[in-house]
């Protein structure tokens, strides 16, 4: 499970580079409609968006690695995708609503996992 997160979140961080960067192949995998909206998006749900990436990314490592501290960064990570996935709802951006709500479920997952996992004993 522990590998899945982490490779869930790496799509996520490359997600977040190719916005932020707004690099060639992001770019031609949105519509000019989905850009504008993009470009238009407050700093601070930019800065929600890296923190929920990254926290998660190096959250899915520590559970690799077995460690009590992942919970934390999962948690923090959990608390930016609720406040980045909130405000596009709440804009009425539904366009993708599945996939916003297989992000919300799987962060609230990972959650669940590793509090489990420091339950169980699993991580150190």
């Amino acid at each position: 499970m522990s590998v899945i997160a982490l490779f869930w979140n790496a799509m996520g961080v490359d997600q977040y580079i190719g916005q932020a960067y707004k690099t060639e192949r992001w770019r031609a995998s949105i519509s000019n409609e989905q850009f504008e909206i993009i470009s238009n998006l407050p700093a601070w749900l930019t800065a929600a968006f890296a923190i929920a990436v990254f926290a998660a990314t190096i959250g899915s490592v520590g559970l690799i690695l077995k460690q009590k501290w992942a919970y934390h960064l999962l948690v923090i990570s959990l608390i930016a995708v609720v406040i980045q996935m909130g405000y596009y709802l709440m804009q009425g951006y539904t366009d993708h609503l599945g996939m916003t709500l297989s992000i919300i479920g799987f962060a609230i997952f990972l959650v669940w996992f590793s509090k489990k996992s420091v339950e169980e004993g699993w991580l150190d």
